[in-house]
């Protein structure tokens, strides 16, 4: 009788190779969709997920201890709050300056510019928290151990 082999998948060479080669593209694509977001479909929320995905994937194939030397839980716990802040910053600024809260016009010269700048921060600022918030539940999600019955 055979004895059958279970490998882990970060034994697998093809799938090491194949993150370590998609990974980089995957997070490249993800600054894409967060800066362009503005022009066409994208955003903040869409990029933050798909750079979390990408985080997610090398923590997958070469395990979470080795995902959590590349992004460790107090530098997300940062990334989280950075965002948080960058968003709430743009809001508290446009009301030192007696407009509205998130009025982006007050950014720049012009309204047209001060817009640009004020979406873009935005845009960032959930983007940084929605990766975050995305890692750390992969994170808690992957560590936890449930009662078996």
């Amino acid at each position: 009788m055979e004895k059958i082999i279970e490998t882990k998948m970060n034994d697998d060479p093809i799938l090491r190779v194949c993150t370590k080669i998609i990974v980089g593209p995957i997070i490249l694509f993800g600054l894409y969709v967060q800066f362009h977001g503005d022009y066409g479909p994208g955003g903040g929320f869409q990029a933050g997920v798909i750079v979390a995905a990408g985080f997610i994937l090398h923590s997958l194939i070469f395990g979470l201890k080795e995902g959590r030397k590349l992004v460790s839980e107090n530098l997300n716990l940062n990334i989280m709050i950075l965002g948080v802040l960058l968003y709430g910053g743009v809001g508290l600024i446009s009301l030192y300056f007696n407009t509205e809260f998130l009025n982006y016009s007050i950014l720049a010269h012009d309204s047209k510019h001060g817009q640009h700048i004020g979406i873009l921060l935005i845009e960032f600022g959930v983007g940084l928290t929605v990766a975050g918030v995305m890692l750390i539940l992969f994170h808690l999600f992957s560590s936890w151990k449930g009662k078996s019955k």
